[in-house]
């Protein structure tokens, strides 16, 4: 199985452990004389066989991640951390872009003025550039997970 065939196993176990936990949550409450729509006991059994499943396919992709070497050097661990911590600095300049597109206001001239403290365009140059190398990071990260196969 590949690197990707396996994210997608694991995606696809997070949904079922989600409807099985809400269908179990909706079937343990049952008026006197009545019964659940579905059995509590086999949604329990269900939930449990699920988690196992997923736990196993998060440790081999966690192993195989952290095996696995791209040409760059670099485990495939460390670019999926190196992607998020670009995307969290992506965020975040972002939103102090989106803040200072919103200065130098007021209404009246006697009203205190409202001025942009950073250079607006090499804040863009900045989130531009970071941009560029997340989908680089990312686009790496996506080939391997179609080239690596899944270690046991």
């Amino acid at each position: 199985m590949k690197l990707a065939e396996a994210l997608q196993l694991r995606a696809d176990l997070t949904e079922k452990i989600n409807q099985t936990e809400n269908n179990l949550t909706a079937n343990v409450l049952v008026q006197e004389g009545e019964k659940p729509n579905l059995d509590p006991q086999e949604l329990q059994r269900t939930l449990e066989e699920q988690i196992a499943e997923k736990e196993k396919i998060v440790c081999q992709i966690n192993i195989t991640n952290s095996l696995t070497v791209t040409e760059s050097g670099e485990t495939l661990t460390s670019l999926i951390a190196h992607r998020d911590a670009l995307q969290r600095h992506i965020r975040a300049l972002s939103s102090a872009m989106g803040t200072a597109g919103t200065a130098t206001r007021r209404a009246t001239k006697s009203e205190i003025k409202i001025l942009t403290a950073i250079d607006v365009k090499e804040l863009q140059k900045k989130i531009d550039k970071l941009q560029a190398e997340y989908r680089r990071t990312d686009n790496e990260i996506q080939r391997q997970n179609w080239i690596v196969d899944l270690k046991e």
